[in-house]
């Protein structure tokens, strides 16, 4: 009874020996350094079990192996025992799980850990976390775009860890949050040492299209690019350089936000408080074109000061011709001064203005009357375009191109890019028009052939054309048409058929049209005009002669 007792006393003190002294494999366990040989650490983890790490294990990243004989290490026991009858151990997956433990608690506690940076990546950068390691997003390494990481490479500094999953051995950190942490604590006390309207220096960080960002002690202000100068801007980089100190103005803070508007041109003379006295309306100035749109061209009078020369004002002839055909960037101009809203701190200028009317000086050169000679530039519908001197046309209308013809019919003489002469017949200059006269410079047979001649004058034309509506006759060499119906008094007699080209005949004059350049004239007319007068000599209504009679008389008493 007492010999079983002793001997389960024993078995019990055996299995608690093996429990007490004999390490469980995949546990952190204590070791001690006995030997250094072949860049190797042999460490002996108790019961008589000794496993072997190699030296690098034991360095941190950059730096030498910091391991001597009798140090104490805790270990990874991954196999009691291997092939070679060693124990299996790690100093690095020991460092892992102790790391793992300490950022597990960092990471519920929201608190900063310290790395180092000892590698590059895709997408970013890998961190120690002394003994984790953990992905560096590239984004995450600085506030703004990181060109060379070189100096950052093997700085112990603090991270703040973004995400962690032990089971798939992952750690996402930010070094950009601890920097925007420190980024707004410093902005708040340089901020709170600002005020608008303060003039301070800066030193230019960065340079954008429409602006660039200065440093004014750890908080960044935006000088627009509208700030920079009084005068046009086209790009930052014309005034300012990367690395520049500057003296800047503090225009707006916005306490919420923490965003500083910054300018510079405040700190100079504005131009415009001058602006009425130096350019007077209907002053005439030099300039330089800086910009060119489909309404105009802007030109610089002096820095800070641009006046618009808009599309109608820029040439008395080019009407609808893009500005940029009349005037080109950089050139120098002469303008004068058309309109002045210092409110609105516009200026207008008229490029025109500079050069004397055209239409003025054609008058002046050719008064109406006078002959002029040009091309044909055009042919329409209601006439001719003539092309003048200083870039000017006139116009012949239909009804000037000739005596003798209709415009409709005048017209087909002439083509585009025929030399032609014409008389002035008016110039507007007011309206930018000016009517020339071709046939001024002719002879005017009819207005010739009807000197003298009045409505109801009996006169003698001679038949030159005969045609089923009547007959053409000619009177001094102008043209008239007697209808049928005004061919005798009698209808027996109005058949055009019974004249000849070539016959003389008395007619009366029942019309005188200058505009249309026609007579009206009657045979019949002309004939009851006679009866009338016979009537009236020989006759009366009462007397009982026959018409035959009186007519008879008449002709005798013309015989006498």
């Amino acid at each position: 009874m007492c010999a079983k007792a002793t001997m389960e006393d024993f078995e019990a003190l055996l299995k608690e020996s093996f429990e007490i002294d004999t390490p469980e494999e995949g546990s952190v366990v204590k070791g001690k350094v006995i030997a250094i040989e072949a860049g190797q650490a042999i460490i002996d983890v108790g019961y008589k079990m000794e496993g072997r790490i190699d030296l690098k294990e034991f360095a941190n990243p950059g730096e030498q192996p910091d391991i001597n004989v009798g140090d104490e290490v805790e270990v990874y026991l991954d196999r009691v025992e291997n092939s070679r009858g060693e124990a299996q151990i790690s100093r690095e997956k020991a460092k892992r799980e102790e790391a793992w433990d300490r950022l597990e608690k960092a990471y519920a506690a929201e608190t900063r850990v310290d790395g180092a940076i000892f590698g590059r990546v895709k997408g970013g950068f890998t961190v120690d976390l002394g003994g984790a390691v953990a992905f560096l997003p590239g984004s995450q390494v600085d506030v703004r775009p990181v060109r060379d990481a070189g100096p950052l490479m093997g700085l112990k500094q603090p991270f703040q860890i973004l995400k962690m999953d032990r089971r798939r051995g992952n750690i996402v950190v930010s070094r950009r949050a601890i920097l925007e942490e420190s980024r707004a604590e410093q902005r708040a006390e340089v901020i709170g040492n600002l005020t608008e309207g303060q003039t301070v220096d800066g030193v230019v960080k960065n340079i954008t299209e429409y602006g660039a960002f200065v440093d004014l002690g750890g908080v960044d202000g935006l000088l627009h690019v509208t700030d920079m100068a009084w005068r046009r801007v086209n790009h930052p980089s014309e005034i300012l350089a990367i690395g520049e100190t500057v003296k800047v103005q503090v225009i707006k803070i916005n306490k919420e936000t923490h965003r500083i508007s910054l300018g510079m041109k405040q700190l100079q003379e504005d131009p415009w408080d001058a602006v009425e006295r130096a350019y007077p309306l209907g002053s005439v100035h030099k300039g330089r074109v800086t910009n060119i749109t489909d309404y105009g061209a802007f030109v610089e009078l002096e820095a800070g000061v641009e006046g618009l020369v808009h599309v109608s004002e820029m040439s008395w002839t080019k009407k609808n011709v893009h500005p940029g055909k009349i005037v080109s960037t950089s050139q120098e101009v002469d303008v004068m001064v058309l309109e002045i809203d210092s409110a609105k701190r516009r200026v207008s200028l008229g490029l025109k203005q500079t050069q004397r009317n055209p239409w003025e000086v054609f008058a002046e050169n050719n008064p109406v009357g006078s002959t002029i000679e040009g091309e044909v530039k055009n042919i329409t519908e209601f006439g001719l375009f003539i092309g003048l001197e200083n870039d000017i046309d006139g116009m012949v209308h239909l009804s000037d191109l000739s005596w003798d013809q209709r415009g409709e019919d005048a017209i087909a003489n002439y083509r585009k890019g025929d030399t032609v002469k014409a008389a002035v017949s008016e110039v507007d200059v007011e309206k930018e028009r000016i009517s020339l006269s071709i046939k001024a410079l002719g002879e005017d047979t009819f207005t010739e052939a009807v000197d003298g001649v009045k409505r109801g004058s009996v006169i003698t034309v001679e038949v030159t054309a005969i045609e089923e509506g009547g007959v053409e006759v000619d009177y001094n060499g102008a043209k008239s048409f007697i209808r049928r119906s005004d061919l005798s008094r009698d209808r027996g007699d109005q058949r055009p058929e019974r004249f000849q080209v070539g016959d003389k005949v008395d007619v009366r004059v029942t019309n005188i049209d200058p505009k249309t350049r026609r007579m009206g004239l009657s045979i019949k007319a002309r004939e009851i005009a006679e009866e009338k007068e016979a009537v009236e000599q020989y006759g009366s209504s009462d007397s009982g002669a026959s018409l035959g009679d009186i007519l008879g008389a008449a002709l005798k008493g013309d015989k006498n």
